[in-house]
């Protein structure tokens, strides 16, 4: 019986330039090279679902993260320069951001400290759901990208701030750029001083030390030279309840402007084109008019003496139309009241709860002793306050004139539409030809407020007219106002305006009459980030490197290989926190996998040390059984667990027939007590590979945690080691095997099985369980089912 159990097969039709297993679930990731994100599960590698390419998001993905708790899956596309967040559950974006750099790796990790500070934080209720109301969910009926907050969603918002604990979202990418993302959300630190293109990386559990591989170039025909940095980040651990706590904030405001900008693009959409149709109306009326009377006075005349030109009467009668004057009424009325209803109770309220943070954030900031070394400025965070509270007098103010508008409005086409009804000598109802002189004042005042003639307005807008008002605060430009709120006799105003020291005062809100609420909108975002741009950049120059460390070079040969696949491969050690680095060095035809440690603690030198690791012969081959030395080339090589490592061999002799060799190589078998304590000593002015000969080597024979490959020339592996699970992908990308690594007895592994299927299905969603009973059938076959199992699915391509 072999090692491993193979629990499916398949051919794909695109080549797989990246694979990441699920930490959490059966659930593996795959990115191809048509730019397509792909979730398959294990149970006969059936796919859940797919995430085409788009123009928004990107065609080419270059990276992917799971996050640790197996809820969010992120990836980096470098066309677009973008990072996706998105739902496992299904194939919909919940969070993008963009970078300055094309990204070429990611690694999302958690947070293991534990301090009595940091477990009262976690079990402390956050304050801000007692507080503040629930924001709103979004109307469905709007645009899809309010999905996260539309009304099915409700629970996204939490969902993509994930656990209250730490995690950061790491990534790596070209010219040295490397960024940390707290919650794989916002940014709380630039790193750099660190050259080449980012091949690797690995922030510590402990957030004492980040080791980066880079792949440093100098010029484009070149061999590349790989170096391994390790970089001190003692800031990060030394403040972690503060930079936990910090971080917490920044993702709640980052959501809630993207809950803002979702909220003001439903708004957009709510009002509608049709509301224009009275402005270009009475432009065309003015163009094709022969008579020197005024739009104005054509109207007024109409109001006072109840006749109308018959250019006017031909106006209304052949172009607007009873019909679509009724129609125009209840559009604009319709489209207010939906306005009106989102700025009131989807902008106000995430305005509020912007406040709020903001406020908080600013007392952190004021304890100098805990957050003046992150970088929080409480000068900063006062100017992102005041520009919130300017965006919150602009969106009183369009309530004032959406709220003006329609009554005005209603009252002029109700005098309108008698007039018109007149007009065609149709029957007016008696309750609609009541009109007192308070209502004839009103329109008369409307007529003469919104029907003036302005020449200027058409150069800039084509039009002669802004008899609709609301629409230009929804604009996203940075023009002026075409009819701001007029401000004239307001009492307020005029006592800012005689009042010197009010007017300079930081109490008061600065006020924009001018600018639409778009563009207070930008800018008070443009404030919001800067402020919390300083902990990033602070937090950045407070890393420094520890060592730098040149490996090898590459051989021009390798540049074929797709970028992800390429070793060295970093770990993190939770328990021991230990940095390993795995990589291979080709030595007379065999390649031998080398193992670098590094402890977290910069400071330290313990448990630092380097070993290589050769195979010895254990497969019944024409290879001399008793040579002691390696028989076997490392093509690829993964720590499966902090104990073992998972490796994909091949014969050292090439020859027609050796097949590729999956194993598990437990480190007690490579490592001694005496290598535990054992320091490197390395000349740093050369590379590692020039000094190889010093560094001690193990020949390894392996018992029996291995599988011979038939019929599958193996290059790559993917491991998850809480899932027990690996994948193996073929040197043409498109031919995968899955097994399950820790197999014990087919009875009890059967019954393991079906008893987290039963979990499964009560806990996750249907459409992940919905090969549940494929699951069970394939993991409970027996060795001699399969081979026939694995034939069909290998020719049978995905829909």
């Amino acid at each position: 019986m072999p090692a491993f159990r193979q629990v499916g097969e398949k051919q794909l039709p695109q080549e797989v330039v990246f694979m990441a297993w699920s930490p959490k679930r059966d659930l593996i990731a795959l990115a191809n090279r048509a730019g397509e994100v792909l979730l398959h599960r294990l149970a006969n590698f059936q796919r859940v679902w797919s995430l085409p390419p788009n123009e928004n998001t990107g065609k080419e993905v270059t990276a992917l993260a799971w996050r640790p708790d197996g809820k969010i899956l992120a990836f980096g596309l470098t066309d677009t320069k973008r990072i996706i967040l998105c739902d496992v559950e299904k194939p919909e974006s919940l969070h993008s951001f963009s970078v300055d750099s094309s990204i070429t790796y990611m690694h999302w990790m958690e947070v293991t400290e534990e301090s009595s500070v940091l477990t009262s934080f976690y079990n402390a209720e956050d304050e801000s759901n007692l507080l503040l109301p629930k924001l709103p969910a979004l109307p469905k009926n709007y645009s899809t990208t309010a999905k996260i907050f539309s009304e099915e969603k409700s629970d996204e918002i939490m969902k993509l701030l994930g656990d209250v604990r730490l995690n950061a979202l790491v990534l790596g990418g070209s010219s040295g750029f490397i960024e940390i993302y707290a919650y794989g959300m916002f940014k709380i630190a630039t790193v750099t001083g660190v050259a080449g293109s980012c091949r690797g990386l690995c922030l510590s559990s402990d957030l004492k030390s980040l080791s980066v591989i880079t792949e440093i170039r100098d010029s484009s025909d070149s061999e590349a030279e790989i170096t391994y940095f390790q970089l001190d980040t003692s800031l990060l651990s030394s403040y972690l309840p503060e930079v936990t706590r910090m971080a917490r904030k920044f993702t709640h405001i980052s959501t809630l402007l993207q809950y803002i900008k979702l909220s003001l693009t439903c708004m957009c959409e709510a009002w509608e084109e049709i509301l224009m149709q009275m402005d270009s109306r009475l432009t065309k009326f003015v163009q094709e008019k022969n008579t020197t009377t005024s739009v104005q006075d054509e109207f007024m005349q109409l109001l006072l003496w109840g006749k109308a030109s018959l250019e006017l009467q031909a106006l209304l009668m052949n172009q607007l139309t009873v019909k679509g004057l009724k129609k125009l009424g209840q559009s604009i009325e319709s489209s207010y009241s939906s306005i009106q209803k989102l700025v009131i109770s989807h902008l106000q309220s995430g305005s509020e709860a912007l406040l709020y943070h903001l406020s908080e954030l600013k007392g952190m900031a004021l304890w100098k002793q805990k957050y003046e070394s992150l970088g929080l400025d409480a000068s900063g965070i006062e100017e992102a306050i005041t520009a919130v509270g300017s965006f919150i007098l602009k969106a009183n103010e369009l309530l004032q004139v959406i709220d003006s508008s329609m009554k005005n409005f209603k009252a002029f086409f109700r005098w309108l539409y008698v007039a018109m009804l007149r007009m065609s000598e149709d029957h007016v109802l008696p309750e609609l030809n009541k009109m007192t002189q308070k209502d004839i004042t009103f329109v008369a005042d409307f007529l003469t407020e919104h029907f003036n003639e302005a020449p200027e307005l058409y150069n800039r807008k084509g039009k002669y007219f802004n008899v609709e008002r609301v629409g230009q605060y929804l604009k996203d430009e940075d023009d002026d106002l075409v009819s701001p709120p007029n401000t004239e006799g307001n009492q307020w105003f005029n006592f800012l305006k005689n009042s010197t020291h009010l007017k300079e005062s930081p109490l008061l809100f600065p006020y924009y009459p001018e600018k639409s609420l778009h563009f207070v909108k930008r800018q008070m975002e443009g404030v919001i980030d800067q402020c919390l741009q300083k902990p990033a950049d602070v937090i950045g120059k407070s890393v420094h490197q520890a060592v730098s460390m040149s490996l090898y070079k590459t051989s021009q040969s390798e540049d074929s290989t797709p970028q992800l696949f390429k070793l060295p491969f970093l770990w993190n050690d939770k328990t021991s926190n230990i940095h390993y680095v795995l990589f291979t060095i080709l030595e007379n035809s065999i390649s031998k996998i080398y193992i670098l440690r590094r402890h977290t603690d910069t400071s330290r030198s313990v448990s630092n040390g380097i070993l290589a690791v050769e195979f010895g012969n254990f497969l019944n081959s024409s290879i001399n059984e008793s040579s002691d030395s390696g028989c076997y080339s490392c093509l690829d090589a993964h720590f499966y667990d902090d104990e073992t490592v998972t490796v994909v061999l091949k014969e050292s002799v090439e020859q027609e027939g050796k097949e590729r060799v999956l194993a598990q190589l437990p480190l007690s078998s490579v490592y001694t007590d005496e290598d535990q304590d054992k320091e490197l000593i390395w000349d740093s002015t050369k590379r590692l590979d020039e000094q190889s000969g010093e560094i001690s080597t193990r020949t390894v024979f392996l018992e029996n945690q291995w599988r011979v490959l038939e019929n599958m020339k193996a290059q790559y592996v993917s491991v998850n080691g809480i899932r027990k699970v690996s994948c193996v992908l073929s040197s043409n990308l498109r031919h995968v095997r899955v097994f399950e690594m820790d197999v014990e007895d087919d009875g009890e592994v059967e019954e393991e099985e079906e008893e987290e299927t039963t979990q499964i299905a009560a806990g996750e969603p249907d459409e992940l369980n919905q090969s549940a009973n494929n699951q069970d059938n394939v993991c409970g076959a027996s060795a001699e089912e399969l081979p026939d199992e694995t034939e069909e699915h290998e020719s049978s391509l995905d829909p």
